[in-house]
């Protein structure tokens, strides 16, 4: 790959301005840190992360078109993070560890290849582009933070060896019925046209067509996305306390995540970023805003609705 990137591991040898001294903890991705005892740890933490930028002279999308992200490819690659953290989390743990000069496990090098610049991987900057001609959006065009989350979701169907429950919130409501009831699902019926049909070549690590013995799990790991403006040029600070969120590896996780967040919106002072409900609220099982029924096709619809073109979202108030 004729590309050279910044990365964590490059960041974190490099000289860098230290750490601020504060007594405040540091939150990183539901983990709690102190900078005057675990400096190391927190730089362990990052450099652990998987980062997908802009990158050049891959295979060109669909035989013909873009062989570059760059200007167009941000918020693709940030999806791609959202999922390599969920799959990291999934197959590796939380407390895994990338280490220089360490064997990694195999299902490390498995989540690479999800993200591998080429049209059979599962969450490619080529599959994410194709898919998203179904939500309206050309290859080569940006991106909004609602349409790369419905693409990841449809995409998800097809990483059988993952197995993910996707659940997009739309309108700002968490609706705890509909995520159990996704979660508790069988695992759909794989194959996508995109993914290779040769059986002698291997996709993500594994031979075509090996992951599909794997048998539903009572609860299917759930990624949650809630689209939601934090603030315009920094993050609300009444938000904070809500983004120390969890990986939902099972139904115990969740039904831990839901009883924090309704502790949090009992705390003075904090700002509730979502409504979270047991049920579907009446306002919300009613399509009247498009004048839709509720079969597939006009949901998808329904969806595309909700994501303008400037992908613009609300800041929810008290």
């Amino acid at each position: 790959m004729d590309a050279a990137t910044l990365t964590y591991d490059t960041l974190r040898f490099a000289e860098f301005e230290d750490f601020p001294e504060t007594s405040e903890p540091v939150w990183i991705l539901g983990r709690k840190y102190s900078i005057s005892t675990e400096k190391d740890e927190i730089l362990s933490d990052v450099a652990s992360r998987l980062w997908f930028t802009y990158r050049k002279n891959f295979p060109a999308i669909g035989g013909t078109g873009p062989t570059s992200d760059t200007g167009w490819g941000c918020m693709l690659r940030c999806g791609q993070m959202i999922f390599a953290q969920a799959l990291v989390c999934r197959h590796l743990g939380r407390d895994w560890r990338w280490t220089q000069r360490k064997t990694q496990p195999d299902s490390y090098f498995s989540v690479l290849n999800a993200f591998i610049d080429r049209k059979d991987s599962y969450y490619s900057i080529h599959q994410i582009a194709q898919m998203g001609v179904g939500e309206g959006k050309s290859i080569g065009q940006w991106y909004g933070p609602n349409t790369v989350a419905q693409v990841l979701k449809k995409l998800a169907v097809f990483d059988t060896w993952s197995a993910l429950a996707v659940h997009i919130a739309m309108d700002n409501t968490v609706v705890m019925e509909d995520v159990r009831r996704l979660c508790r699902d069988g695992l759909p019926c794989a194959g996508a046209a995109a993914l290779p049909a040769d059986p002698s070549r291997h996709c993500n690590g594994f031979p075509a067509g090996a992951e599909l013995s794997n048998r539903p799990a009572p609860w299917r790991p759930l990624v949650l996305l809630i689209p939601l403006r934090l603030g315009l040029t920094d993050i609300n600070e009444a938000y904070v306390e809500t983004l120390k969120g969890f990986f939902c590896q099972t139904e115990a996780d969740f039904d831990d995540w839901c009883q924090h967040v309704r502790k949090l919106s009992l705390l003075g002072g904090a700002l509730p970023m979502f409504e979270l409900v047991d049920q579907q609220p009446s306002h919300l099982a009613c399509p009247d805003v498009l004048n839709l029924s509720l079969d597939s096709s006009d949901v998808e619809r329904l969806e595309r609705f909700f994501d303008s073109e400037d992908e613009d979202f609300e800041i929810l108030s008290l």
